[in-house]
């Protein structure tokens, strides 16, 4: 993306402009869904795992996303990330290495973010507001690993549109209990401040343990959803559709 591309997008959020404008970029925004749903229409129920960009190979919590990407897997879950490096390259590996399912979507930004080597199938998405939708139309899971700014708001949107029946209670699982410690103080406290109330704290699991998050997840997901019941759903060829194979 170039810098008169960010330029573009600094520009749409500075206020109105000519209706001309709005209604183009309203336009991209629409083919940005439909590049998305396109590319993602025909998979299994999916598991989305959130998590920095930033952590190497060599770092403790790479290695806990590549067992959580085998776990998600061998429960029968496609994993989807942000497909970039880091915790999401990670879970996408587990889940290749586990001979399951793996996808991302990317999102374009100069720095940090290129699809990793280990995913299956992939889409690059301009905006975040679109790639937030499509990382949660299509997951039943999602689990939160340790990051930053990033990783907090894809964490607390899955938690608002839960508590707000946006979506169905879907397991969400906060991993890293060193890690979240003071978020998980800070959330407790605003029970105390009557922000929150004492039982949406329910509506996350706060582990280190992938055994305890896999059955969570098993209890909470594919139990409650029946997600072992899967629908046939074909490609429409006047639409363009292939129903693409999957690099095993």
């Amino acid at each position: 993306m170039t810098t008169s591309k960010y330029a573009e997008e600094q520009a749409f959020l500075e206020g109105p402009h000519s209706r001309g404008r709005e209604l183009f970029f309203l336009f991209k925004v629409m083919l940005q869904f439909i590049k998305g749903f396109r590319k993602f229409h025909f998979l299994g129920p999916c598991a989305t795992v959130f998590g920095s960009a930033r952590f190497g190979e060599d770092h403790p919590y790479y290695a806990k996303a590549r067992e959580i990407g085998a776990a998600l897997a061998n429960l029968g879950f496609t994993v989807m990330t942000g497909g970039g490096p880091g915790i999401m390259e990670a879970a996408n590996r587990g889940a290749k290495e586990a001979g399951g399912r793996s996808v991302g979507c990317n999102i374009v930004l100069p720095v940090e973010q290129e699809p990793n080597k280990y995913l299956d199938r992939w889409v690059s998405i301009d905006y975040f507001f679109v790639r937030k939708v499509l990382l949660s139309k299509y997951s039943f899971v999602f689990v939160v690993m340790p990051g930053g700014y990033g990783t907090l708001d894809e964490f607390f949107e899955a938690l608002t549109l839960i508590q707000t029946n946006k979506v169905k209670n879907f397991p969400v699982v906060l991993f890293g209990v060193e890690f979240h410690k003071k978020l998980h103080e800070h959330f407790q406290f605003c029970v105390k401040q009557g922000t929150v109330n004492e039982q949406d704290l329910s509506m996350f699991l706060f582990t280190d343990s992938i055994e305890e998050a896999a059955q969570y997840i098993e209890d909470n997901a594919i139990q409650r959803f029946h997600l072992r019941k899967k629908k046939n759903i074909f490609p429409i060829k006047l639409l363009g559709e292939r129903k693409e194979k999957y690099v095993n």
